[in-house]
């Protein structure tokens, strides 16, 4: 059977990323073979599911493979797999368009430099068109499973803004990719350059990946297809001893499970034996995958479950808790059954002890790599100590365990490096101190410049600068760590908190009793109170909230997103010592005291990261103020 060719236009988001692969990609060219085999695996293990269930899917030829031969005449290369297939609308869905969350993000994401955009192009389900980076034109020909011989489709593109489509009929089930390669590309049609790309890239596939027998000289008998010999060592990799595993063969095995170019950074490989049986091989990368970014806390793909070597879903959620989705891996178990369903995994005991394994493994390999390579564990912190924090509020029972691996920049650091832990801190208190003191910010130079830490910085106290967004809710949940305190120091009572002399502080303030009255008369309702700072040793002035209140930068950042923010009056502290507060205090001028009371508490807003409600008025105030003149009529 055979119909009338179709031809479509690719969706627009299919035509860029066309246009990237055959114009702009020139380095790491070899990948294409890796994804097109990657393709075929996955079809093999959703054939070998489906097949759990209806056994007749694979009746007629029950040994799942792929296949890949070359012709030099007609400079193809193909690929086949007698997996799961498509049926046409699937085609049309999985090659025809890309509606894959986050490739729109890809796309804006793209640089313009080759080299960079490159790496890319596998982190988005884009793979099948890396073809088109060796080809000057595909052709796949699938067979669904279970579907008749003629409902097989042919799709054909040139990769130039449209493909072709045309029901033919096909003998046996799975999918054919051919291959037709750009004159400059013949290097694909050499069988040990396959052979090699194959060892590097795929070794680690389940399935066997064959090519044809080579004769006794070493070259493969292209004529004689039907003899096919297995190159791959055709058996998980998170199944064999880790005695005889390589470095390289964890990372060919990251790079094809995570579809990135670089290197994972660390990696965890386990088998547990006893009430329960399985297997965990767990990565961390060295930087954000793009789908872990764009995707974020909504769709995570980093796990793969698998049950007795069959592949039966990505299954991050259930496996691994949110702040560590960006771990990628295995898990495979012996015990669960092989019908379980996503329903079943959120409510099934099993999975809770894998999921609690999970947990432990990551976080012993997160404290090894802190202890034994540092440099290392910095480049962790860099990429994903952010989403590490959320563990604070999500994981109660590991807690001391996640504090224990944050990083943080700090008064004693010379730059906005993360570098400091809550264990480095502790280790510098001074002898009378009792807390871990710490400041909010919505930048590290905003947070080392704060006004509220000057005193703790003349007396040699370190803070721990916060200037991520996740900071100040984050350590809303951190009371504190190892038996002491988090303070914020733009909260409170500084001087209570801290031990101060009560005495001298009652003295300085009945001194300034005159300055705060007219002050507080100036500001009116815009301040709780106004009182004597034990903060301050060069600024002005500063805004203190109360110990329960959200920092002045996040109500700006959550009004800004359109939430409702509880109101609160803030307390103004002033340094009587400042010129500009001595200033107030014997200004007889009503308009001009009026203008000083205003700036004092308006720097203080704009010091905490608060914004001004009118930036005008208060230019024009400094301007009146610095020109020593009135308003003007």
């Amino acid at each position: 059977m055979s119909s009338a060719t179709e031809t479509r236009a690719f969706e627009a988001e299919v035509s860029q990323v066309l246009h990237l692969v055959t114009h702009s990609l020139y380095s790491h060219k070899e990948i294409f073979l890796r994804e097109l085999i990657s393709n075929a695996s996955d079809a093999c293990d959703k054939l070998r599911f489906a097949a759990l269930s209806d056994a007749s899917l694979t009746a007629d030829d029950a040994e799942l493979r792929i296949e890949i031969s070359v012709d030099r005449d007609a400079r193809t290369l193909t690929i086949r797999d007698n997996g799961i297939g498509m049926s046409r609308d699937e085609v049309v869905e999985n090659i025809g368009t890309i509606a894959r969350s986050g490739t729109r993000k890809f796309l804006e994401s793209l640089s313009g430099d080759a080299r960079r955009d490159t790496q890319l192009i596998g982190q988005f389900g884009v793979g099948f068109y890396s073809a088109f980076i060796v080809a000057d034109n595909v052709t796949l020909t699938t067979r669904k499973a279970g579907a008749p011989a003629g409902e097989s489709v042919r799709w054909e593109s040139a990769g130039s803004g449209e493909y072709t489509l045309e029901n033919v009929d096909a003998p046996q089930r799975g999918t054919t990719v051919t291959v037709h390669l750009k004159p400059d590309e013949s290097e694909f049609l050499d069988a040990w350059k396959l052979r090699e790309l194959i060892k590097r890239y795929s070794d680690h596939v389940a399935f066997p990946i064959r090519l044809p027998a080579q004769k006794d000289g070493g070259a493969s008998d292209q004529s004689r297809t039907d003899e096919f010999e297995t190159v791959n060592h055709a058996a998980a990799l998170w199944t064999r001893p880790k005695s005889e595993l390589k470095d390289e063969d964890y990372q060919a095995f990251y790079k094809s499970l995570s579809h990135d170019f670089n290197d994972a950074l660390a990696w965890t490989h386990n088998r547990v034996e006893g009430s329960q049986n399985y297997s965990l091989l767990l990565y961390v990368p060295e930087r954000p995958p793009f789908d872990a970014v764009f995707s974020g806390r909504d769709e995570r793909k980093g796990l793969k479950l698998y049950i007795r070597r069959v592949f039966i879903m990505d299954a991050s959620e259930q496996l691994l808790p949110s702040y560590l989705r960006f771990v990628r891996g295995v898990v495979d178990s012996d015990d669960l059954p092989l019908n379980v369903s996503r329903e079943i995994l959120q409510e099934n005991r099993l999975v809770a002890q894998i999921r609690s394994a999970c947990v432990k493994r990551v976080l012993d390999l997160l404290e090894k790599l802190a202890k034994d390579e540092p440099e290392k564990f910095q480049q962790f912190t860099t990429a994903f100590g952010n989403v590490l924090k959320e563990g604070i509020a999500e994981d109660g029972a590991n807690r001391e365990r996640i504090a224990k691996l944050l990083r943080f920049a700090s008064t004693k650091s010379e730059d906005a490096q993360k570098s400091v832990s809550l264990d480095d801190y502790i280790g510098r208190m001074q002898a009378d101190q009792e807390a871990i003191w710490y400041i909010t910010a919505d930048s590290h130079a905003a947070a080392k410049g704060s006004p509220q830490i000057e005193a703790l910085r003349a007396k040699g106290t370190e803070v721990l600068l916060l200037s991520d967004r996740i900071d100040e809710w984050m350590i809303g949940y951190l009371g504190e760590y190892a038996g002491k305190k988090l303070r914020n120091a733009a909260k409170g009572d500084l001087d209570a908190a801290d031990g101060g002399d009560a005495e001298r502080r009652k003295q300085a303030d009945e001194a300034a009793q005159p300055v705060l009255k007219k002050l507080a008369e100036l500001l009116g309702p815009k301040v709780e109170q106004v009182r004597v700072s034990q903060r301050l040793t060069e600024s002005p002035s500063c805004i203190v909230l109360g110990e329960y209140d959200m920092a002045l930068h996040m109500q700006r950042l959550l009004r800004e997103a359109g939430h409702e923010v509880p109101d609160s009056k803030p307390i103004l502290e002033i340094n009587p010592a400042h010129p500009l507060v001595q200033k107030l205090a014997a200004e007889t001028d009503d308009t001009r005291s009026a203008d000083i009371g205003q700036l004092l508490f308006e720097e203080a807003q704009l010091a905490a990261g608060d914004q001004l409600a009118d930036p005008a008025a208060f230019i024009a105030r400094v301007n009146r103020v610095l020109l020593g003149s009135g308003p003007s009529h």
